[in-house]
């Protein structure tokens, strides 16, 4: 298969993880609710796999594989879609994605990662709190369970949701709570070395956990 020159990148426009990039630099990226998905995005009007953009010889076709619908600048898909530079993809009523052609035509207004005082970027796995990025990174399990904290926007993530995402390999019962509970400890002291001042992980007692992002 011909390698397209440069790599597309999604920028999401709209919806709790605006801002947020993820790179197209596999044959296929797939966009739903479901814990597997490569776009992850948690909203009930969205299916568990909504939608898939694969690449055949050098096109990207954007499938809509949902129940409530794909748009592209508008308009209805319609089985299959060749994405174009700059196109906003509508997902369900949830999220707005904006396909661009590669990183180095990437508009200046999209070009930053928002969010509070923490801001996490997806296609780099980079993190900052309170304007100070996280060096050394995150381990694999820290990041995944802030890049689900962050992706639900304060909403709770139950346990079950923290295996899913952290351990997508594992059974339910086959993690402990005192691992869930370790691995929130040791993200929480992380984040506290940049920024003592606030929490930004608050344990909801009978329910889960949530991300407390306060605007800076």
């Amino acid at each position: 298969m011909t390698q397209p020159k440069d790599t597309p990148i999604l920028v999401a426009q709209t919806g709790s993880q605006s801002g947020q990039r993820w790179s197209l630099s596999k044959d296929e990226l797939i966009i739903g609710r479901g814990a597997d998905c490569d776009v992850m995005i948690d909203d009930k009007t969205v299916s568990r796999h909504h939608a898939k953009i694969v690449r055949e010889t050098d096109k990207w076709l954007l499938v809509d594989t949902s129940k409530n619908g794909v748009h592209v600048n508008g308009q209805a898909v319609q089985e299959k879609h060749e994405q174009q530079d700059s196109d906003v993809i509508a997902i369900a009523t949830a999220a707005k994605l904006v396909f661009i052609a590669s990183e180095a035509t990437l508009p200046l207004s999209l070009s930053l990662p928002k969010g509070g005082r923490l801001k996490l970027d997806v296609l780099s796995r980079r993190v900052w709190v309170h304007g100070h990025e996280i060096d050394p990174p995150f381990s694999l399990p820290q990041y995944r369970l802030l890049e689900l904290l962050y992706a639900r926007n304060g909403e709770i993530c139950t346990r079950e949701d923290v295996i899913k995402s952290v351990w997508p390999e594992a059974q339910i019962d086959g993690v402990s709570e005192q691992s869930i509970d370790a691995l929130v400890r040791r993200l929480r002291d992380r984040l506290s070395e940049s920024d003592a001042d606030h929490q930004y992980i608050v344990t909801v007692r009978g329910h889960g956990f949530r991300l407390d992002n306060p605007s800076q």
